[in-house]
């Protein structure tokens, strides 16, 4: 189900459209090199990963992030630099941006401008909602499919990303953002167990 979407590990997306995205490339097998479009949330290590990035990118690939990331900028791709609750176009693809942001904990401030993307595709909104808590911004998200992270300490744990679903109400939900740097796999069945019955939770997340 939802095969065009895959989660290499942790918050590390690839989605193969007619063009292929990743989000936040981080522990890469291999290198395909096939990366059309780069979306990095923020900066923290587990989720802008230079290696990783070499990995997935081509000599167009575009590389979308937050004004604030500056780390992105010695790649040697074209960088599209994007700010909160912003629309944009990147290689013809309608994406926007929504706040991420810790409400009360240090880790992801509100005034870092880091995001999260709603991007539009054929088969509807896809949320990646990057690190964050459960905000004004994002409970007014309306999408198709939901990528909520789950494990808790630097983000929502799985109980308030469930009640995060239960209030953007998405067809599908995937939970990132656990089973390896942090988060427990078990924090999965906590999440599907909270998921109210009409929205499918979908399990993405490779388990090592």
């Amino acid at each position: 189900m939802l095969d065009f979407i895959e989660v290499n590990t942790h918050s590390s997306i690839r989605i193969a459209l007619d063009q292929v995205i990743y989000i936040d490339p981080f522990r890469i097998g291999g290198a395909p090199h096939d990366a059309d479009i780069i979306l990095i949330t923020h900066s923290h290590f587990d989720h802008l990963s230079p290696e990783d990035i070499r990995k997935v990118m081509q000599p167009d690939t575009v590389l979308v992030c937050p004004q604030s990331v500056t780390e992105a900028d010695g790649l040697g791709l074209t960088v599209q630099k994007v700010s909160p609750q912003e629309s944009f176009s990147v290689k013809g693809i309608a994406v926007e941006t929504v706040p991420a942001y810790n409400n009360l904990k240090p880790f992801h401030p509100k005034s870092k401008g880091w995001a999260g993307y709603l991007i539009h595709t054929a088969h509807g909104r896809i949320y990646i909602a990057g690190d964050t808590d459960i905000t004004d911004e994002n409970q007014q998200v309306r999408c198709e499919i939901a990528m909520l992270p789950i494990g808790g300490t630097y983000t929502v744990d799985a109980k308030h990303a469930a009640k995060l679903a239960n209030t953007i109400r998405p067809e599908y939900v995937i939970p990132v953002h656990y089973g390896s740097v942090v988060g427990k796999p078990a924090d999965a069945d906590v999440f599907q167990q909270h998921v109210d019955s009409g929205i499918q939770v979908v399990l993405k997340v490779q388990k090592f």
